[in-house]
């Protein structure tokens, strides 16, 4: 079934995925439902993917025999994380194709090398100063403070991140993070956060998702809304030109989701990209003809990309652990019954054992015939679960 001078990898053929999250999971159950088997490289014996996938190989990510065990039940490979070693995708490029690539990979794993790639690209950044060492934190510009110091490595969903008011704030902070290289980027009038995932295939035909609207409450997604007046067009339609021209730069194969600030004046700049499908995509499981896994299947394949058509307004919950832990330490599990006997609502959890505060556990999305029904369904929601009201800001 193995790809024969580029054509598709068709359905009966064997797809990895490097990372046995909740992600993975969902790619699993996509290209099961596509009619593939699915071979997941992962340390836990019990992750999310590996409980559904066809073969599961508990293995380190750098792991030279783990790696060799994937390449042989694999066709093709790719990533649910941007944090797997970038080294491990070009050793498996060896034998098989993967995607999105080592090289993609590795520039979003660095914040510095990633904005170099935006501004290459002609997409707008925050100001920053790239920290290296204790010198450049005397260089750094009165301007860009106050700010939010960035690890340039392993940051995500808040972690890696502080703010700082003051130059001796900037140096302890520096310190607290162990001296390595940073990003300083100066704070901005945020009005709201937004992103567009696409996804690109090897002939570089390239397709999108609505561009989306998110909330983040302590650093993690909360709430992502897409219809037709979740943003203005002209935002929607700069982000995804500037997505697609991030991708374009890259020569990207897969699905990338790019994540923008909008600033109260209008002025869209990028803040992130991950090199996989997202958090704030989930919404496309139940309010799109074609699901942000499908297109990760599809890219991963060689299989046709056509454009995704949103058929329903949508609004995408995410369900952390503290719901299991309403008024003490003793987990008990969320009013599912109850949620679930309202129209629209899709429930998604992700088989994880043990509910831990800010652990993702699942997401709820909630379509309807127009976004009106959709919230006043969704704020029921929020009230049955503990969520904070109003969804939106």
């Amino acid at each position: 079934m193995a790809r024969e001078n580029g054509a598709p990898i068709l359905p009966g053929a064997t797809l990895g995925v490097m990372g046995g999250g909740q992600l993975g999971r969902m790619f699993v159950h996509e290209a099961q439902r596509m009619g593939y088997a699915t071979a997941v490289l992962d340390p836990d014996p019990d992750s999310p993917a590996g409980q559904v996938s066809h073969h599961h190989v508990s293995s380190g990510y750098a792991d030279v025999d783990g790696l060799a065990r994937l390449a042989g039940l694999a066709d093709a490979i790719t990533t649910e994380f941007e944090n797997v070693p970038a080294p491990s995708l070009q050793h498996l490029a060896v034998a098989r194709p993967v995607s999105p690539a080592a090289a993609s990979v590795a520039i979003a794993q660095d914040r510095i090398r990633e904005k170099s790639h935006f501004i290459r690209c002609g997409v707008s950044c925050a100001p920053h100063a790239v920290l290296q060492d204790q010198a450049d934190l005397a260089t750094v510009g009165d301007e860009l403070l106050p700010g939010i110091l960035k690890t340039a490595r392993l940051g995500y969903d808040g972690k890696g991140q502080q703010r700082v008011r003051t130059r001796d704030e900037l140096a302890a902070a520096w310190q607290a993070a162990g001296g390595v290289a940073c990003v300083l980027e100066k704070m901005l009038p945020l009005d709201f956060e937004c992103s567009v995932i696409v996804a690109r295939g090897r002939d570089g035909l390239m397709v999108h998702l609505p561009p989306q609207r998110n909330l983040h409450r302590d650093g993690i997604l909360a709430v992502t809304e897409v219809h037709e007046y979740s943003m203005p067009a002209d935002v929607a339609q700069q982000a995804t030109a500037a997505a697609r021209s991030i991708a374009e730069g890259l020569e990207y194969v897969g699905v990338l989701c790019v994540e923008f600030f909008v600033l109260m004046d209008g002025t869209l700049v990028v803040n992130e990209m991950a090199p996989r499908p997202h958090n704030s995509g989930h919404w496309s499981m139940d309010a799109s003809d074609i699901s942000q896994f499908e297109l990760q299947v599809r890219t991963l394949a060689g299989l046709p990309l056509t454009q995704p058509r949103q058929h329903s307004p949508a609004i995408m919950l995410n369900l952390l652990g503290d719901l299991w832990f309403p008024d003490s330490d003793t987990p008990r599990e969320p009013p599912w019954a109850d949620v679930l006997a309202l129209p629209g609502v899709h429930l998604h959890l992700y088989g994880k054992a043990e509910a831990r505060r800010g652990r993702k556990m699942g997401h709820l999305n909630v379509t309807g015939a127009d976004i009106d029904a959709v919230r006043g369904t969704a704020d029921f929601v929020a009230a049955l679960l503990g969520l904070p009201i109003p969804l939106s800001e």
